[in-house]
């Protein structure tokens, strides 16, 4: 492995369909010899965010962060570290898997749920993987400056951010969801 796609966000392209990952923007949180760890940003999970219901009195979206490890829940947390069980993704953003300190912060009122990104499950590659997949071009690499992961996303984004590469891109962005159908 010569690189790491650390940070960066990929983008499926039209040819994956019917599964979790078509049309997902997926935030790399680690890539080394090892594999790769991300999460999908823009599918909610209403069954999980039933669940969470119970933990509050107000609405709360869950997202799939992937295929794997379902019964897992990590957090996107925006701003302040209130947890020493945390990995860096930018200065700004952080992810952790303390849901105690996570959700007692919340209520609390110390931290605001606004900052605060679910996640039900994670996508994960072995070595080389990824590496394989992005050199068949499932996936697009591209590099998001300011982008909120907090941020409640939906199929939109897919759409926004493939429409801002242009090209081809613009093309597929367009596209319907069922490429059989164009």
């Amino acid at each position: 492995m010569n690189y790491s796609y650390k940070g960066k966000i990929l983008i499926s392209t039209p040819d994956i369909s019917g599964d979790i990952f078509s049309r997902s923007v997926v935030l790399v949180i680690e890539h080394n010899e090892n594999g790769a760890f991300g999460l999908i940003l823009n599918k909610k999970n209403s069954q999980m965010s039933s669940k969470f219901k119970n933990f509050f009195d107000f609405k709360i979206e869950v997202y799939d962060g992937g295929p794997v490890e379902n019964d897992k829940v990590f957090f996107i947390v925006k701003g302040k570290k209130v947890t020493e069980l945390y990995t860096e993704i930018t200065p700004e953003f952080y992810l952790t898997e303390d849901i105690e300190n996570i959700i007692s912060h919340v209520l609390s009122g110390e931290l605001d749920i606004n900052d605060v990104k679910i996640f039900s499950g994670y996508s994960g590659w072995t070595a080389m993987q990824l590496d394989s997949e992005i050199q068949k071009k499932v996936w697009t690499v591209v590099e998001v400056y300011n982008l909120d992961y907090t941020l409640p996303n939906d199929q939109t984004l897919w759409k926004s951010i493939m429409q801002n590469l242009g090209g081809e891109y613009l093309l597929w962005a367009n596209s319907p969801e069922d490429i059989s159908l164009n």
